[in-house]
Protein backbone atom coordinates (compact mmCIF):
# COMPACT_ATOMS: atom_id res chain seq x y z
CA UNK A 1 0.00 0.00 0.00
CA UNK A 2 1.13 3.20 -0.76
CA UNK A 3 2.06 6.00 1.40
CA UNK A 4 -1.07 8.17 0.89
CA UNK A 5 -3.25 4.96 0.80
CA UNK A 6 -2.07 4.68 4.65
CA UNK A 7 -3.19 7.97 5.35
CA UNK A 8 -6.53 7.76 3.41
CA UNK A 9 -7.07 4.62 5.57
CA UNK A 10 -6.31 5.89 8.96
CA UNK A 11 -8.48 9.52 8.07
CA UNK A 12 -11.42 7.22 7.12
CA UNK A 13 -10.70 5.55 10.35
CA UNK A 14 -10.27 8.14 12.85
CA UNK A 15 -13.48 10.02 11.00
CA UNK A 16 -15.09 6.54 10.68
CA UNK A 17 -14.56 6.35 14.59
CA UNK A 18 -15.43 9.80 15.60
CA UNK A 19 -19.18 9.41 13.74
CA UNK A 20 -21.25 8.78 16.89
CA UNK A 21 -18.87 11.80 18.65
CA UNK A 22 -21.29 15.02 17.83
CA UNK A 23 -23.43 16.46 19.87
CA UNK A 24 -26.26 15.82 17.24
CA UNK A 25 -26.20 12.22 17.11
CA UNK A 26 -28.37 9.91 19.67
CA UNK A 27 -27.20 7.95 22.84
CA UNK A 28 -29.96 5.34 22.99
CA UNK A 29 -30.71 3.90 26.67
CA UNK A 30 -32.58 0.46 27.31
CA UNK A 31 -32.60 0.58 31.43
CA UNK A 32 -35.60 2.58 32.05
CA UNK A 33 -35.41 6.31 32.94
CA UNK A 34 -36.83 5.73 36.64
CA UNK A 35 -38.19 7.88 39.10
CA UNK A 36 -36.72 8.53 42.24
CA UNK A 37 -38.03 6.35 45.06
CA UNK A 38 -37.40 6.42 48.81
CA UNK A 39 -33.30 6.47 49.07
CA UNK A 40 -32.51 5.16 45.29
CA UNK A 41 -32.21 8.59 43.41
CA UNK A 42 -33.55 8.75 39.96
CA UNK A 43 -32.55 6.35 37.21
CA UNK A 44 -29.42 7.46 34.92
CA UNK A 45 -31.35 7.86 31.84
CA UNK A 46 -33.38 10.76 34.07
CA UNK A 47 -29.77 12.50 34.36
CA UNK A 48 -29.33 12.26 30.44
CA UNK A 49 -32.70 13.56 29.67
CA UNK A 50 -31.85 16.44 32.10
CA UNK A 51 -28.69 17.17 30.32
CA UNK A 52 -30.13 17.03 27.03
CA UNK A 53 -32.68 19.84 27.76
CA UNK A 54 -30.51 21.90 30.58
CA UNK A 55 -33.41 24.76 30.33
CA UNK A 56 -36.40 22.30 32.00
CA UNK A 57 -37.03 22.48 35.48
CA UNK A 58 -39.12 19.15 35.43
CA UNK A 59 -37.55 15.79 33.50
CA UNK A 60 -40.09 13.09 32.73
CA UNK A 61 -39.53 9.81 34.60
CA UNK A 62 -40.94 6.09 34.50
CA UNK A 63 -42.26 4.76 38.06
CA UNK A 64 -40.07 1.54 38.89
CA UNK A 65 -43.36 -0.99 38.29
CA UNK A 66 -45.29 -0.60 34.92
CA UNK A 67 -48.73 -1.36 34.63
CA UNK A 68 -49.46 -4.96 33.62
CA UNK A 69 -48.79 -5.50 29.71
CA UNK A 70 -47.44 -1.92 29.54
CA UNK A 71 -43.17 -2.33 29.06
CA UNK A 72 -40.22 0.06 28.40
CA UNK A 73 -38.98 -0.02 25.22
CA UNK A 74 -35.60 2.58 24.78
CA UNK A 75 -34.77 6.23 25.61
CA UNK A 76 -32.79 8.47 22.50
CA UNK A 77 -31.20 11.44 24.11
CA UNK A 78 -29.41 14.04 21.93
CA UNK A 79 -28.79 18.22 22.65
CA UNK A 80 -31.92 19.77 23.08
CA UNK A 81 -34.58 16.74 23.16
CA UNK A 82 -34.89 13.61 25.00
CA UNK A 83 -37.57 10.96 24.45
CA UNK A 84 -38.66 6.94 25.62
CA UNK A 85 -41.46 4.92 24.56
CA UNK A 86 -43.76 2.89 26.16
CA UNK A 87 -44.90 -0.50 24.46
CA UNK A 88 -47.77 -2.31 25.51
CA UNK A 89 -49.30 -5.53 25.10
CA UNK A 90 -52.68 -4.72 23.58
CA UNK A 91 -52.15 -1.29 21.67
CA UNK A 92 -49.30 -2.04 20.19
CA UNK A 93 -44.84 -1.52 19.95
CA UNK A 94 -44.26 2.46 20.73
CA UNK A 95 -47.65 2.45 21.71
CA UNK A 96 -46.80 6.18 24.16
CA UNK A 97 -43.93 8.23 23.27
CA UNK A 98 -42.73 10.44 26.17
CA UNK A 99 -41.06 13.44 24.98
CA UNK A 100 -38.70 16.46 26.76
CA UNK A 101 -37.94 19.54 24.87
CA UNK A 102 -37.50 23.33 25.55
CA UNK A 103 -40.12 24.02 24.05
CA UNK A 104 -43.39 22.48 22.11
CA UNK A 105 -46.07 23.91 19.78
CA UNK A 106 -49.62 24.05 21.57
CA UNK A 107 -51.39 25.83 18.64
CA UNK A 108 -54.95 24.24 18.10
CA UNK A 109 -54.90 22.32 21.65
CA UNK A 110 -57.30 22.87 24.43
CA UNK A 111 -55.60 23.47 27.79
CA UNK A 112 -57.49 21.77 30.39
CA UNK A 113 -57.02 21.86 34.11
CA UNK A 114 -53.51 20.38 35.45
CA UNK A 115 -52.77 16.96 37.04
CA UNK A 116 -49.42 18.20 37.75
CA UNK A 117 -48.39 20.86 40.05
CA UNK A 118 -46.12 23.69 38.60
CA UNK A 119 -47.49 22.56 34.98
CA UNK A 120 -49.78 24.06 32.36
CA UNK A 121 -51.51 20.96 30.68
CA UNK A 122 -52.84 20.87 26.73
CA UNK A 123 -54.40 18.15 24.94
CA UNK A 124 -55.15 17.30 21.32
CA UNK A 125 -56.73 13.99 19.72
CA UNK A 126 -55.97 13.95 16.57
CA UNK A 127 -58.13 10.81 15.63
CA UNK A 128 -60.63 8.30 17.68
CA UNK A 129 -60.91 5.33 15.50
CA UNK A 130 -59.99 3.10 14.62
CA UNK A 131 -56.37 4.34 16.46
CA UNK A 132 -56.73 6.66 19.25
CA UNK A 133 -54.15 9.07 18.68
CA UNK A 134 -52.95 12.77 20.20
CA UNK A 135 -51.09 14.65 22.23
CA UNK A 136 -50.75 15.89 26.17
CA UNK A 137 -48.28 18.66 26.27
CA UNK A 138 -47.25 20.20 30.29
CA UNK A 139 -45.80 23.02 29.51
CA UNK A 140 -43.24 24.45 32.40
CA UNK A 141 -40.71 27.03 32.96
CA UNK A 142 -37.87 26.10 30.44
CA UNK A 143 -39.66 22.81 28.75
CA UNK A 144 -42.17 21.05 27.62
CA UNK A 145 -43.24 17.40 28.78
CA UNK A 146 -44.95 15.20 25.59
CA UNK A 147 -46.95 12.46 26.18
CA UNK A 148 -47.87 11.00 22.62
CA UNK A 149 -49.70 8.53 22.11
CA UNK A 150 -51.19 5.89 19.49
CA UNK A 151 -53.51 2.92 21.00
CA UNK A 152 -54.85 0.57 19.13
CA UNK A 153 -56.46 -1.86 21.50
CA UNK A 154 -60.23 -2.00 22.72
CA UNK A 155 -60.04 0.29 25.55
CA UNK A 156 -57.54 3.21 24.78
CA UNK A 157 -58.59 5.25 27.22
CA UNK A 158 -57.91 2.76 30.09
CA UNK A 159 -54.25 2.50 28.65
CA UNK A 160 -54.04 6.03 28.29
CA UNK A 161 -54.90 6.54 31.86
CA UNK A 162 -52.57 3.42 33.25
CA UNK A 163 -49.00 4.85 30.69
CA UNK A 164 -50.42 8.32 32.40
CA UNK A 165 -49.99 6.81 35.96
CA UNK A 166 -46.68 5.18 34.91
CA UNK A 167 -45.18 8.35 33.77
CA UNK A 168 -43.95 10.93 36.39
CA UNK A 169 -42.12 14.18 36.61
CA UNK A 170 -38.76 15.20 38.79
CA UNK A 171 -38.07 18.22 39.39
CA UNK A 172 -34.32 19.53 38.31
CA UNK A 173 -33.58 20.68 41.43
CA UNK A 174 -33.71 17.52 43.03
CA UNK A 175 -31.48 15.76 40.09
CA UNK A 176 -29.34 18.20 40.78
CA UNK A 177 -28.69 17.61 44.33
CA UNK A 178 -28.41 13.86 43.59
CA UNK A 179 -25.88 14.57 41.38
CA UNK A 180 -24.13 16.67 43.38
CA UNK A 181 -24.63 14.00 46.46
CA UNK A 182 -23.61 10.35 44.62
CA UNK A 183 -20.22 12.24 43.49
CA UNK A 184 -19.55 13.88 46.36
CA UNK A 185 -19.41 17.14 45.14
CA UNK A 186 -16.86 16.45 42.20
CA UNK A 187 -19.76 16.60 39.98
CA UNK A 188 -22.60 19.38 38.65
CA UNK A 189 -25.87 18.59 36.68
CA UNK A 190 -25.18 21.71 35.21
CA UNK A 191 -21.41 22.39 35.05
CA UNK A 192 -20.31 25.75 34.20
CA UNK A 193 -24.06 27.12 35.66
CA UNK A 194 -22.87 27.87 39.18
CA UNK A 195 -25.81 26.12 41.02
CA UNK A 196 -24.08 22.51 41.75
Amino acid sequence: MTRRGVVLAAVLLVTGGLAGCGNDSPAAITSPPTCPVGDDGAGNGVILMAQSVPTAAWVPCVQSSLPLGWGFSHLDARDGEARFWLDSDRDGVHAVEVRLEGSCDTEGTTEIASDRDDMRRYERVRQVSPTYSGERHYVFPGGCLTVAFRLDGDSPGEALALASQAVDAVSRAELRTQVHVDSGGRVDLDPGRGDG
